[in-house]
């Protein structure tokens, strides 16, 4: 397999990476088969996207935003669910709950890219589009026009790549496109990290910057009127149960992980 991805993209190669090689550890604390294809059909050498504090990073995410969306489905089973700036994520195999309606939404390299990985499956949409500009949003409305639940949008890995004024933009696209409200879970990284990217364990192998950082989702939430910020977890919340490493950067560094924040309007 012979990908051509943005340096943005390129950054999708680092969770990617970390799943893989986690799903091949005796004890696996996540399975993505997919990533482990994926992988193997690329032969690329992981060592660079894969650091001990990035894995630990993307795991505790995965596995929080795992847990949180089961609990939206088993709330509302006919969701309408849109991974932003998908990348290769297969979290939609661990959703499934025969009913939900999926959208991968991606840059147009980033869904060529994919669309090598990923066959087409029923109920789920791969959507090549700038999640900036609005074009993508009919598609979504018309497969929420049968459904009762409120839209929810997942973004993993994306924000730190926007500035504030892009993530704002954001923001009013679902405002304007989704009137009737909906859910965003959206990662979030800190100033520091910003500020000190060229100190990240794996990103710094890549061409991509850090364009924003928060030190509270509020934030976000300040930036376009109707948004609310519903709650807000580092990750060291779960990586902290893993090492004492992780334990001891929570302890020291606090402020310093990503986070996950939910929004509404």
């Amino acid at each position: 397999m012979e990908l051509e991805l943005g340096d943005v993209q390129t950054t999708a190669l680092i969770p990617l990476a970390v799943k893989a090689n986690e799903t091949m550890r005796k004890n696996a604390r996540i399975k993505d088969q997919k990533a482990v294809e994926i992988i193997k059909a690329l032969n690329i050498d992981t060592t660079q996207y894969d650091k001990f504090m990035s894995h630990e990073g993307v795991i505790a995410r995965t596995i929080m935003l795992d847990r949180q969306l089961k609990k939206i489905i088993q709330n509302a089973p006919d969701t309408v669910i849109v991974n932003v700036g998908a990348g290769f994520d297969d979290r939609f195999s661990r959703m499934d709950n025969g009913r939900i309606l999926w959208f991968d939404l991606d840059l147009p390299d980033a869904i060529a890219a994919r669309k090598k990985a990923f066959s087409e499956r029923e109920r789920v949409t791969m959507l090549a589009g700038n999640a900036l500009v609005d074009d993508w949003c009919s598609t979504v409305q018309e497969a929420l026009s049968n459904r009762k639940s409120k839209p929810v949008f997942i973004a993993e890995g994306l924000f730190m790549y926007l500035t504030l004024d892009q993530i704002k933009t954001f923001l009013e696209v679902l405002k304007n496109n989704f009137p009737d409200g909906g859910i965003l879970i959206a990662e979030q990284n800190c100033k520091a990290m910003q500020k000190n990217e060229k100190h990240h364990d794996t990103v710094k192998n890549t061409n991509a910057h850090f364009l924003s950082g928060t030190d509270s989702g509020q934030e976000i939430a300040d930036l376009t009127a109707g948004f609310r910020l519903v709650e807000e977890h580092s990750f060291n919340e779960e990586m902290k149960k893993y090492s004492i490493r992780a334990k001891l950067f929570a302890l020291l560094l606090p402020k310093m992980n990503d986070r996950w924040a939910t929004f509404n309007w």
